[in-house]
């Protein structure tokens, strides 16, 4: 007879499929790395299959545990419908949520489907544009949190969440960097990665020129695998086939990127604190993907 599975179980399991690590998952459904771990075992040990194994300071899930994905979201989503046709839900309602398209591709997609599986009663409404409308929305009213890159917004307060190191990106098929004057592809005159990147290049007198204006870092980065430019991308923005371009090609320093946290000031709600707790304890852990594109770029 087959035994049934802990649903509570299968939750702790999502949240380390999706943040990659016992402790991230720990602070995102409230236990021990201990009580996820044990929690992880006794998983294991129903199904019968390894889920997790060991990568550095990460948990890598196994073929068995991607399949077990989908079957643990069915169950948990049924799961969650049978309670709440029969309960109030403690924490509901829907939160506008602006962030950069950067931001959203490379660095936020596990952490927001971990804050959707955890919260099935709170509704996200995500938006993409640049980190300056989102302040500007922000201070109207239109949206409640946003995840902005902090230069941008100085004039708003929040708080930092994440500091990345800026990178100079090139093409590993196409070499741009040494030619003069300095081809680059940037942000708006409002961009503070752009600011800082040619306030660098204007101190070491580099001969520069912007051949490539977008707000979206998809832009950039086509025009950086096209061999257009070089451009100026935090470290969750780097993409397969790209490379870190620094000082040993003539290139100077850049200064780090702060990746901050603002809210509306009418966003006091549950509903709020719950999405900033989430994102606040979990931003520090990107996905697998990310990791080999950084190590690539970096070689």
């Amino acid at each position: 007879m087959p035994y049934s599975i802990d649903v509570d179980q299968l939750r702790t399991f999502l949240a380390v499929a999706e943040l990659g690590s016992f402790t991230k998952a720990g602070d995102a459904v409230h236990k021990t790395q201990s009580a996820v771990s044990m929690q992880m075992k006794k998983l294991e040990e129903r199904i019968g299959q390894p889920i997790f194994v060991k990568d550095g300071r990460n948990s890598r899930i196994t073929e068995h545990g991607r399949r077990l994905v989908e079957y643990a979201r069915r169950m948990i989503t049924l799961n969650d419908e049978t309670l709440s046709a029969f309960h109030e839900p403690e924490v509901a309602g829907r939160i506008r949520l602006g962030l950069p398209d950067d931001y959203a591709e490379r660095l936020l997609p596990q952490v927001l489907a971990a804050f959707n599986r955890l919260n099935p009663c709170i509704n996200l409404d995500v938006e993409c544009s640049s980190s300056n409308e989102i302040g500007r929305r922000i201070q109207k009213g239109e949206l409640d949190v946003g995840i902005v890159t902090s230069g941008d917004c100085s004039s708003l307060p929040g708080q930092i969440v994440r500091r990345e190191p800026l990178q100079w990106v090139g093409s590993r098929e196409h070499i741009v960097h040494d030619q003069r004057p300095l081809r680059l592809a940037v942000g708006p005159t409002t961009c503070s990665w752009r600011k800082d990147g040619i306030a660098a290049l204007d101190q070491q007198k580099i001969q520069h020129q912007v051949v490539y204006t977008s707000s979206s870092a998809a832009a950039l980065s086509g025009a950086v695998n096209a061999g257009l430019a070089i451009a100026i991308l935090p470290a969750s923005a780097l993409r397969q086939g790209q490379r870190i371009l620094g000082e040993k090609e003539g290139l100077p320093p850049l200064p780090p990127c702060d990746i901050t946290i603002i809210r509306s000031p009418v966003a006091i709600e549950p509903v709020h604190d719950a999405l900033c707790h989430h994102i606040v304890t979990s931003i520090g852990n990107v996905s697998i993907e990310y990791n080999d594109a950084l190590a690539e770029a970096a070689e």
